[in-house]
């Protein structure tokens, strides 16, 4: 994980490489309209999110998606813990994800939080942070779940961060079909001529001009 340490530290994100089978990315596109899988519907038009709808698994996660959420999370906790020695703190995240969730459920955060999301003509997703409560791991994952230029066109995935005493800088990023990007969820710490100070990160979407564009999210931490 030293590449994508460097990544991060780079320029705010990291590409992960193919994460999923060409089948595993098929049964989760295209299965977004099967209730059974979700606990949750969010249309992004009714609360001002932009224009798409997403939907949150219900327990028991898909296979695919539980064996990510584990494998992931134990070398971005090292990251996120080499993040906290940098900025002076004395917390440090669990090494598993159990012990994450463990530490979700003493907050009252219990309900999953990994997530499809589909955006057809006009859609995009406005810029935002998903925190969920007390306990919010400082990373996340996105994974292309169709093809830019095939399946769809525009729609990039797009980061900012907030320096201070700066302007915002905002990236757009070509999200390929099973790809993931690692990237923060709230603030990393960054390196200055004044020493560590931190940099406030948030995401979203760009419209999707044609087509149709699907993506998982991976959310380490459980919400309320």
């Amino acid at each position: 994980m030293s590449d994508t340490r460097d990544q991060l530290d780079e320029r705010g994100y990291a590409r992960l490489g193919p994460l999923l089978a060409d089948d595993e990315i098929a049964d989760l596109a295209t299965a977004f309209d099967d209730d059974a899988r979700y606990r949750s519907r969010i249309s992004m038009g009714r609360y001002r999110y932009g224009e798409g709808d997403y939907a949150y698994f219900a327990s028991p996660l898909p296979p695919p998606v539980q064996r990510l959420r584990e494998e992931l999370y134990v070398p971005l906790a090292e990251i996120a813990n080499g993040w906290a020695r940098r900025a002076g703190s004395r917390s440090r995240w669990p090494e598993t994800l159990d012990g994450l969730l463990a530490r979700c459920r003493r907050h009252g955060q219990t309900r999953p939080t990994p997530l499809i999301l589909r955006y057809g003509p006009g859609g995009y997703n406005t810029l935002h942070q998903d925190r969920y409560g007390e306990v919010a791991f400082p990373l996340q994952v996105v994974i292309g779940l169709t093809t830019p230029d095939v399946d769809y066109t525009g729609g990039e995935f797009v980061l900012t961060e907030q320096r201070p005493r700066a302007q915002s800088r905002a990236t757009a990023v070509r999200l390929e079909r099973g790809e993931g990007v690692v990237f923060p969820n709230d603030r990393r710490p960054v390196e200055g001529r004044r020493g560590v100070h931190h940099v406030t990160h948030r995401h979203g979407a760009n419209e999707i001009r044609s087509g149709e564009r699907i993506a998982l999210g991976i959310i380490f931490h459980d919400a309320r």
